[in-house]
């Protein structure tokens, strides 16, 4: 080839690397164009709300104390998340509420006053800005509001709420009700009835008997672990069916996928049919999504923990069957002969001169999976209605007790952490011999 088609060749390929720079770039680019107006981002940042954000973030570290007043007869009640088992003790309420009679007065913080009026009436004093007041009039609600309304105040006729920073009031027909932020998370420990509620722990260990029917410790973990608020046994319950469910699917589907391996391998399986089908049996198995199994699992077991471990038992016996099978088609003739030389039978060979080949690539892979699999059987729980992914489930979908969803997020994190940690351990003390 003279110089003049070298100059040529060598200018056509410099041509095509610079149209592959700008022509690579340019497709990525058309790519999030069209993701940007696919996916409709501009109707997403419209109807996004930052401020409901900033609630949810405010939930996760703070909880609410509820006053409410039932309109049809008068009656005021005074709770902790607005629950039941969160409710005070008959004659007690917070310091922050006053008042007697028909006139209630709550204060909200910052100078914020709420006041429960006689007549289904109810006056909300704002410092430096308004006073809002509203009264039912037969059965609508009428206010001393007039249009424009401030951002914070929503009014219909059936119903008057103002959200303010760390407190909100809510007047209908039926209802009056305000609720105030605090941070912590309120009762963790001990619930109002509880007799040991707003005691330390060196009181509890080391000062005076505190109920004369049990002794502090006894007692106080009684109260503490049966607390019906935040359920901690039903948590340690929730927790161990999750790591359970784990432990089952992974461990059983290592067992099934270990000998059916040996009819997938070359060298075990002469057969091309028989290891075609054994291959096909594996893609078909981890093809389809542990969530998918859960769901057609639970159609024909029904919901539990033992569905979540088939589901994933189904899935990793696919997962490990293909690489249990490669692992075997890569093992050492030579061991395997010096075993047969001595006059082992076939299984005495697989068991002492392939097992140990391939034992530290299987138990490295099945720690792995068991520890993935922690967090997997959290979302499988929320379907198959077992584990902390119930739980959790249950707490966001109430859309009020987000501190509780943090504490499940918390104590999934952990057990992850703690997975990996053992499955570390044992990958050290198994496969290392450390």
């Amino acid at each position: 080839m003279d110089l003049a088609a070298r100059y040529t060749e060598a200018e056509r390929i410099i041509s095509r690397k610079k149209l592959l720079a700008f022509a690579l770039p340019g497709l990525v680019l058309l790519y999030f164009v069209y993701i940007f107006f696919a996916f409709d981002v501009p109707g997403l940042l419209e109807r996004a709300r930052p401020e409901n954000a900033q609630i949810l973030l405010r939930d996760t570290w703070s909880y609410k104390t509820h006053v409410a007043r039932d309109n049809r007869n008068g009656e005021l009640s005074y709770a902790v998340e607005g629950e039941r088992k969160g409710a005070y003790p008959e004659g007690e309420r917070p310091d922050w509420v006053s008042g007697s009679g028909e006139t209630t007065v709550i204060d909200l913080g910052r100078g914020r006053v709420a006041t429960f009026l006689p007549g289904n009436a109810v006056e909300l004093v704002i410092p430096g800005e308004r006073t809002i007041e509203a009264r039912l009039d037969g059965r609508r609600v009428v206010t001393n509001l007039s249009e424009p309304y401030p951002e914070y105040v929503s009014v219909s006729n059936a119903r008057l709420q103002v959200t303010l920073p760390g407190a909100r009031l809510t007047f209908t027909r039926s209802r009056s009700e305000t609720f105030r932020y605090f941070g912590g998370w309120e009762l963790f420990f001990f619930t109002l009835d509880s007799p040991y509620h707003g005691h330390g722990l060196g009181s509890i260990l080391f000062g005076a008997q505190i109920d004369p029917e049990r002794g502090n410790v006894a007692g106080a973990w009684h109260d503490f672990w049966q607390n019906p608020m935040w359920m901690h046994s039903a948590v340690a319950w929730a927790i161990f069916e999750t790591v359970l469910m784990a432990f089952l699917g992974t461990f059983g589907a290592a067992l099934i996928s270990l000998p059916i391996a040996f009819l997938a391998a070359k060298n075990f399986a002469p057969l091309q049919s028989l290891r075609f089908a054994f291959r096909r049996v594996f893609d078909f198995l981890r093809g389809v999504d542990g969530l998918i199994w859960t769901i057609v699992l639970s159609r024909a077991f029904g919901p539990g923990p033992l569905t979540g471990s088939l589901a994933i038992l189904l899935t990793d016996t696919g997962s490990f069957g293909k690489m249990f099978s490669e692992a075997l088609e890569n093992v050492d003739k030579k061991q395997i002969e010096g075993v047969a030389s001595t006059g082992a039978a076939r299984l005495h060979r697989y068991r002492f001169g392939v097992i140990p080949q391939v034992a530290p690539v299987l138990l490295s892979q099945v720690l792995y999976y068991l520890e993935s699999n922690t967090r997997s059987a959290t979302i499988i729980g929320a379907i198959t209605g077992g584990g902390i992914g119930l739980l959790l489930t249950q707490a966001m979908i109430t859309q009020k007790d987000w501190e509780e969803v943090t504490y499940y997020i918390v104590l999934v994190v952990l057990m992850v952490m703690v997975m990996d940690s053992l499955s570390g351990w044992l990958r050290r003390r198994l496969i290392r011999g450390e």
